[in-house]
């Protein structure tokens, strides 16, 4: 008896330090309610969900995005960004300028504002996988690539060749995939490649042993950078899923958008992966003027892009706040879509004042999720969406994996951060910004052809949905912070 009171005791202890913890890390009320609720009434597994799922990390950085280790070269690095994107800003028509305070809080976060790129809208695994082996074949100097999912299957061992391939004539390759999303190729794919030449690493990796903490904080980018001129962004990763076969009439169908850019834009995703590149090898790379090409000679297109994106190496949410300056900057217009969209409270305000403010507001989901849970924690934010006068569509057509916007068919936004939690606050994410309306209207209209494979929802048939689901859809949104 006197041991089990000790034992007793001291899980209060831990409870207590547990408690105390959470609401030290955790700013959003909304999720230190929750993580308390986890950890108190599920004795001792709420405690380890914590810190296997939530611990935050973002305070403590898992690693600077400082590529340069001279201070002094830093900042002078830092100050012609600087030149550079105002005189980029100020080049420019004044009706063509992008939104100032959007641009310049990106700029802060060292993305530039470029100008002079290509921007070609890849829609589904179609269009996006033979611009990837073209551009790839044409490699001369460098390739990296790097997936959150890389599966070995057709198009896996079709890059893995191209790749070996190039390794073979000289070409330096360089390859990260996320050691959670894409484990399946651990003892394949990514060891052929080692074998062939190309140097392949995990991000991230997970041990056996210390999986809690390793396990959360997971590299969503899907990137591909050829000779620092071109590079390949956003919600594709490698898979067979990914390409619709007119051949295989039972399959899912599987709508997904990437782009592809040229010019100065890429230079922000090549920061990103030598960022990352540095963390998974442990050694900095070196010479690293090499990866960035001087091309203001010889802009090769018209289009004006800037990159968000964040993590837990970054101190500020910056794919959140880029997404919050666009809902707010809207006057006409926005198109979003998202395969999961559990927002938190600053997304569903802006979504809800620009509607209220006259702002056509459009939003489309799948019609099934691929995750029940996410599902139904999703399905307890339409009401209040719908009452404002928000549009929902649910894609029936198969999964919508897209994640896409676009605002006022003058700016839009490609890349791999889903408008949930997760992507704002746990995994590395990376967003295109194409400041454009050619481009824009281009991605509108493909919003518009999604929507006729979708169904709206219609408020006052929404809301006769039985007590039994609303309450299911409730106990899912108290989860939407850890899902």
């Amino acid at each position: 008896m006197d041991l089990l009171l000790i034992l007793e005791f001291l899980y209060l202890l831990a409870l207590v330090a547990v408690c105390i913890r959470i609401i030290y890390d955790t700013n959003s009320t909304v999720k230190t309610l929750a993580y308390l609720l986890v950890a108190i009434f599920i004795p001792v597994f709420g405690i380890l969900f914590y810190f296997s799922f939530v611990v935050n990390y973002r305070k403590r950085q898992l690693y600077t995005k400082k590529i340069i280790q001279d201070d002094k070269i830093w900042g002078q690095v830092r100050q012609d960004i600087q030149t550079y994107s105002e005189q980029t800003f100020f080049n420019l028509k004044e009706s063509a300028r992008p939104n100032k305070f959007l641009t310049k809080y990106l700029l802060k976060e060292m993305s530039p504002l470029t100008s002079g790129n290509i921007a070609r809208l890849l829609v589904n695994g179609e269009e996006k996988f033979p611009a990837v082996l073209q551009a790839l074949e044409e490699a001369r100097d460098h390739i990296h690539i790097q997936y959150y999912i890389y599966e070995n299957d057709k198009i896996g061992q079709a890059i893995e060749q191209l790749l070996i391939k190039k390794a073979a004539e000289g070409v330096t390759v360089r390859f990260i995939f996320d050691d959670f999303g894409s484990h399946g190729i651990r003892k394949n794919i990514s060891k052929r490649l080692r074998e062939a030449g190309v140097e392949a690493y995990p991000f991230y990796k997970i041990p056996f042993i210390g999986i809690a903490s390793h396990l959360n904080y997971r590299n969503h980018r899907k990137i591909i950078i050829v000779d620092g001129k071109k590079a390949f962004v956003g919600g594709i990763n490698v898979s067979d899923k990914y390409i619709n076969d007119p051949a295989s009439p039972g399959k899912l169908f599987w709508r997904d958008t990437h782009m592809m850019i040229e010019g100065p834009g890429v230079f922000y995703l090549q920061y990103l992966f030598i960022c990352d590149w540095n963390f998974c090898v442990g050694k900095p790379l070196e010479n690293i003027n090499q990866f960035f090409p001087d091309l203001r000679t010889a802009l090769p297109g018209d289009k004006i892009i800037q990159i968000a994106a964040s993590g837990p190496d970054s101190l500020r949410p910056t794919i959140l706040y880029s997404l919050l300056y666009v809902i707010y900057q809207a006057r006409e217009e926005i198109l979003i879509t998202t395969p999961y969209f559990i927002p938190d409270q600053s997304i569903m305000d802006a979504l809800i004042a620009a509607a209220l403010g006259g702002v056509s507001v459009k939003l489309l989901v799948p019609e099934k999720s691929d995750s029940r849970l996410v599902e139904l924690a999703a399905c307890s934010y339409y009401g209040d969406l719908l009452s404002a006068g928000i549009q929902i569509f649910r894609y029936r057509k198969g999964f919508v994996h897209a994640k896409t916007l676009v605002a006022d068919k003058n700016l839009a936004v490609i890349g791999t951060a889903n408008m949930d939690f997760r992507s704002f606050d746990l995994n590395f994410e990376v967003n295109a910004i194409v400041y454009d309306e050619e481009f824009a209207k281009s991605l509108a209209n493909v919003f518009d052809e999604d929507i006729k494979d979708a169904v709206q929802l219609v408020k006052s048939e929404w809301s006769d949905r039985s007590v039994f689901r609303i309450f299911l859809e409730k106990i899912a949104r108290l989860m939407s912070p850890m899902l």
